[in-house]
């Protein structure tokens, strides 16, 4: 088994605490409205806190896709949040999980930081293959994903 990290850094112009509770307490909620191609989020087993499977359904390309998400860790105090993909279209097929830790931090604008470090566990004697545009490629999708909360939060005003 091999382990690639990759670790990247976003922005947002939302303040962190607003954010993090965007984008854990009120995730199941708020990313099908954020983000278009995600349809629904819901809980497969828990109660939302560790060990909660949720399923993400997704249209892409006119295809009804899922993955499934592990919650890992929650750290509201210090704006952390760790999940892992165990299955789903996220999921190349020589890896067995992707593990991501998120921490937020104030951005000196007022806005926050994203620090995100995803680790690819692959299956059995399979090496990593620690390629650029595999890195390029997770910091346009933490990118996207945020600029997508951002834009969400800038058009519901009254959100808290």
């Amino acid at each position: 088994m091999g382990i690639l990290t990759i670790e990247t850094e976003s922005t947002s112009s939302v303040a962190p605490a607003k954010l993090y509770k965007a984008f854990i307490t009120d995730f199941d909620n708020i990313i099908p409205k954020a983000i278009e191609a995600i349809q629904s989020v819901e809980i497969i087993e828990g109660n939302g806190g560790p060990g909660t499977i949720k399923k993400l359904t997704s249209v892409v390309g006119g295809e009804t896709k899922y993955m499934l998400h592990k919650v890992e860790a929650i750290d509201e105090a210090n704006w952390e949040y760790n999940h892992s993909i165990v299955e789903g279209i996220e999921l190349p097929e020589n890896v067995e999980k992707i593990s991501v830790e998120t921490k937020l931090f104030a951005g000196s604008d007022g806005g926050s930081i994203a620090k995100v470090t995803a680790k690819f566990q692959t299956k059995g004697d399979v090496h990593p293959n620690v390629e650029e545009h595999a890195k390029a490629e997770c910091k346009t999708k933490h990118d996207a994903f945020f600029k997508a909360i951002d834009t969400y939060l800038a058009a519901n005003n009254d959100y808290n």
